[in-house]
């Protein structure tokens, strides 16, 4: 009940913005809404390559349960991730998440859409997403600029979920026809980052992989991204 009204609100918050919009709509709405399009995709990229390559906080035995060589649905292997999850934070847990997708890339797409979306959604987005749209109210921006803060942060709130479809082999009519449009990256153009774990960091689009790249491979080559940060030490 609870994601459910808080989703309700963040739409509520997104359908608001449109309709302060709507009277100054013009032509600027199809490039503010690339832009904004293309500025989620950057936003997975950047969050994606800081996530994967931060390093967990060591002792807190993340490093054993990363490596486990047992079945991952023991008793054993469930009593010792509870016990280590009880001892992080819920921002640690995420760094750690990131770490084991790479060994276990399809776990993520076994969640639905809505499950994925919930947590950027909740903790950052729909903050932001209320906030805008108080000062919105107040201060009447162009119908063209809020299209384009719509557009990202709708983009920004379902990155996840996006994610998760990279990971599927069936993914709807939907996100099909926005592959289609260039509009969603294939799992093949994904596929790039997981053999590579230097590149290709953006989950939307792509749109945004060569400034990410670029950034990604400057920070590896000044040490300030350190490949040690990729496992749980």
């Amino acid at each position: 009940m609870k994601a459910r009204l808080l989703f309700t609100l963040f739409f509520a918050s997104l359908a608001l913005d449109l309709a302060l919009a709507w009277p100054t709509l013009d032509w600027r709405i199809l490039p503010a809404a690339l832009v904004g399009w293309y500025a989620a995709d950057l936003t997975s990229g950047l969050v994606h390559m800081y996530m994967d390559y931060r390093p967990c906080r060591p002792g807190t035995g993340l490093h054993e349960l990363y490596f486990w060589e047992g079945a991952r649905d023991s008793a054993a292997f469930l009593t010792l991730q509870a016990q280590v999850y009880s001892r992080i934070s819920a921002f640690e847990r995420i760094v750690y998440d990131f770490k084991k997708h790479h060994p276990f890339p399809d776990l993520l797409g076994r969640h639905p859409f809505w499950h994925l979306a919930k947590g950027p959604v909740f903790v950052v987005v729909l903050p932001v997403s209320v906030a805008l749209s108080v000062l919105f109210v107040l201060t009447h921006p162009p119908g063209w600029l809020l299209v384009g803060f719509v557009v990202f942060l709708l983009g920004a709130g379902t990155t996840q979920a996006f994610h998760g479809t990279l990971h599927k082999t069936e993914v709807g009519p939907v996100i099909a026809t926005m592959r289609r449009l260039g509009l969603a990256m294939s799992a093949r153009a994904h596929k790039l980052h997981h053999d590579t774990l230097t590149q290709d960091f953006a989950v939307i689009n792509g749109w945004s992989n060569p400034v990410v790249n670029f950034c990604a491979s400057t920070l590896l080559r000044t040490g300030l991204l350190r490949e040690e940060g990729l496992e749980p030490t």
